[in-house]
């Protein structure tokens, strides 16, 4: 008899700590310019707002590619297609420490953007081909407090390598994307040769543990339409674009805040290596809500509160930021911020597995976050323009709270029609 605890640690224990080092090694690829932004925009002659533009073209880069990515990736497998994400970005992101103009650096993001397309819903695609459903909500916590650790460790990295300005003859901020970029291509190169694909092929398990995972996941989507593992009409089903409109809100203030808070602390009139540390803080709170509220929600048989109240709490203290004089007072309250935008995430996203399963799975998941990222372009454009317009680091907060507050309506609102059609036999799971 297989036990379940023991089959299901074992799982995490193989997938989830190599999974989430490289997520790792993503987001510090992808938050980078955060950092290089405060040396780059002198080098390059850019504005504010010419900057971020450049930065945001990361995300349309990220959305035309990120469901024919996540196809190719139920096709190829994980081990492939990941390896091969990973190589490519890192390359890019070399690249990137080598840029001599604002048309290069623009190339280049885009660029950036289509070749990691596919990785966070490909990683949450392999969830669903290894987890019960019940587990899966803890499971992405655990992969997303590995972008908490990211910042963490790249905010002290990133003013590190900003330092070391002139070094062998680079830049600070071409340290910056050389440091980050390598890691990414040798990342690459192990993921091929380590990590495993779907379950039955999975030598750590026994026959039975394969037996046991594939029954149990086959019950759970038995009671799915016949349309839950078809890709295109995933595409096109009102459940996802509902699901794929409320999440902008989230990749939205996230970006927004991660992206802008190095700015804000700068205008506290403190060194970079002092910034980098400073933003240390608030990713270890979010590592903490990453790990309590996923686990708090996969208790319970009522979802929607654990995305939703926290969200709420994070709009609030978006808004408290900006009417806060007081520098310390402010970093605080951006502190819990940040935790309320991001531990709502793991739970959002184990609703769409209630009704996708397969290459509808796959291409679901990758439509929504692909629409939903479309909020970090908004926010790295947006944000820029209001601190160019308004001449405070500050003022943009406000803009990130009213977004983030909407979200948070439009979130209660998707998980009430999502309720309302389900099985009428089935406990309610929102």
């Amino acid at each position: 008899m297989v036990d379940e605890k023991r089959l299901i640690s074992k799982i995490t224990w193989k997938l989830m700590p190599f999974l989430g080092i490289l997520y790792l090694i993503a987001y510090i690829d992808r938050q980078n310019v955060s950092f290089a932004k405060l040396q780059m925009v002198d080098a390059l002659g850019l504005s504010e707002y010419a900057y971020g533009l450049g930065a945001s073209l990361f995300f349309i880069g990220y959305f035309l590619f990120e469901v024919p990515s996540n196809l190719f990736l139920d096709r190829l497998g994980a081990r492939v297609w990941f390896a091969r994400i990973l190589v490519s970005w890192g390359l890019v992101t070399i690249g990137l420490a080598f840029t001599q103009n604002a048309a290069m650096f623009y190339i280049l993001r885009f660029l950036l953007g289509v070749c990691e397309a596919g990785f966070f819903p490909g990683v949450l695609y392999l969830l669903t081909l290894w987890f019960p459903s019940a587990y899966r909500g803890r499971m992405v916590g655990l992969f997303m407090i590995f972008s908490a650790i990211a910042n963490a460790v790249g905010a002290p990295l990133g003013g590190a390598l900003l330092d070391l300005d002139g070094l062998y003859g680079f830049a600070g901020w071409e340290w910056v994307f050389l440091a980050t970029g390598i890691p990414a291509v040798i990342a690459g190169v192990v993921t091929f040769f380590h990590l495993p694909g779907r379950p039955e092929n999975a030598n750590f398990l026994s026959s039975e543990e394969k037996n046991w995972l594939e029954r149990r996941l086959a019950s759970e989507n038995a009671g799915m339409d016949e349309n839950a593992g078809n890709g295109f009409k995933a595409l096109i089903d009102p459940r996802v674009l509902l699901m794929a409109l409320c999440y902008i809100a989230f990749p939205l203030s996230a970006y927004g805040l991660s992206y802008w808070l190095p700015t804000i602390v700068k205008a506290f009139g403190v060194s970079n290596t002092v910034n980098g540390f400073l933003n240390v803080i608030p990713w270890l709170l979010v590592a903490v809500a990453l790990y309590a509220v996923p686990a708090m929600a996969d208790k319970a048989q009522t979802k929607t509160p654990f995305i939703v109240i926290p969200a709420f709490i994070g709009a609030a203290c978006l808004l408290l930021s900006a009417l806060i004089p007081n520098h310390t007072l402010q970093f605080a309250v951006l502190c819990v911020a940040a935790a309320g935008i991001f531990a709502p995430q793991p739970v959002f996203w184990s609703l769409p597995s209630r009704f996708l399963k397969g290459a509808g799975a796959a291409a679901g998941l990758a439509a929504i976050n692909s629409v939903g990222n479309l909020g970090g372009f908004v926010a790295q454009n947006v944000v820029p323009w209001i601190k160019d317009e308004s001449g405070s680091t500050i003022a943009p907060m406000f803009f990130l709270a009213a977004c983030l507050a909407a979200g948070a309506l439009l979130v209660f609102f998707v998980t009430r029609q999502l309720s309302s059609r389900e099985d009428a036999a089935a406990p309610s799971r929102t």
